[in-house]
């Protein structure tokens, strides 16, 4: 089944230990979209703005993301200023230009308005209210987002919360939202506002899953060439949801299977500065290293 999902497309510059890259083809979705699209067609949701260079739309064309609803509207495109240090854990944000985002009005065609299977990427909460209204009967429903709009935009965030089925976080945002330091602790209290399900992400340390029917943890893929982990949440994302789509069944066999290639997805997307690393594979690149994988963890 196909994927829709709403998110940023943007221009990104990144600093890391291992070089400097200006004006990269970034954004959440556009980061999603890189590994969903191994597994089902994928609807990006955003706007651009007249800044935007042809070359990454086309980009993502020739990788087969539908672009049906990517709008380029006057003014700037969003984009993302960050450094990384040390263990490249944390992202230091060193400029963030809205632009176009700050009037963006998600528009989908009549075709996409029955796609069944919905990713809420990391915007304004009021943004992702707006897309999921026009979804006529979604059969799945996932939502992510971060501290700022946790501080700045907590009500609104949590009125999303009782639509959603799949709430995703990192260890961070799951702590600052739910007021608990203890992970197990914070998931049981997001799962008490409303979604059914709580996915955790912990970066290097792997991912918690938590339901009423199950719990599962499962670590992260051992990386010795970590370059730019900027997008590798969002990889993972695509991954989990673009399995689940492509399967049609949201059981705990194939929770874990989704589990378990999104973290595969976000291995490769860490290995190299923005998409360059996860433009260019294949689904048969995942399943091979999926494979190494179990017989690591297994």
């Amino acid at each position: 089944m196909s994927l829709i999902v709403l998110g940023t497309v943007a221009t990104d510059t990144v600093k890391t230990p291992f070089g400097l890259r200006k004006n990269i083809l970034g954004g959440s979705a556009a980061h999603f979209s890189m590994s969903a699209r191994l597994f089902t067609p994928v609807n990006i949701v955003a706007a651009v703005g007249e800044d935007f260079p042809a070359k990454y739309i086309n980009l993502l064309k020739q990788r087969g993301v539908i672009l049906d609803a990517l709008t380029r509207e006057k003014g700037k495109s969003f984009s993302w200023t960050g450094e990384y240090e040390g263990d490249l854990n944390t992202a230091i944000t060193r400029k963030t230009e809205l632009g176009v985002l700050l009037t963006f009005d998600p528009k989908i065609t009549a075709q996409q308005k029955n796609i069944k299977y919905v990713f809420l990427a990391n915007i304004d909460p009021h943004i992702q209210r707006k897309l999921l209204d026009q979804i006529r009967a979604p059969r799945l429903v996932a939502m992510d987002t971060m501290n700022f709009w946790i501080d700045t935009q907590r009500r609104a965030l949590l009125k999303m919360l009782k639509r959603v089925d799949i709430f995703v976080a990192n260890d961070q945002e799951a702590r600052s939202l739910s007021g608990e330091n203890n992970l197990l602790k914070a998931a049981k209290r997001l799962r008490a506002l409303g979604p059914e399900m709580i996915l955790i992400k912990k970066g290097e340390h792997g991912v918690l899953f938590y339901s009423r029917k199950f719990i599962f943890a499962l670590p992260a893929y051992p990386c010795e060439k970590v370059i730019d982990p900027t997008g590798a949440g969002d990889t993972f994302a695509g991954g989990f949801m673009g399995y689940l789509a492509r399967t049609g069944k949201v059981d705990a066999a194939s929770i874990k299977n989704a589990l378990a290639y999104g973290t595969i997805a976000a291995s490769f997307n860490i290995e190299d500065f923005g998409l360059d690393r996860t433009a260019g594979l294949s689904l048969g690149d995942l399943t091979a290293r999926l494979k190494q994988f179990k017989k690591i963890v297994l």
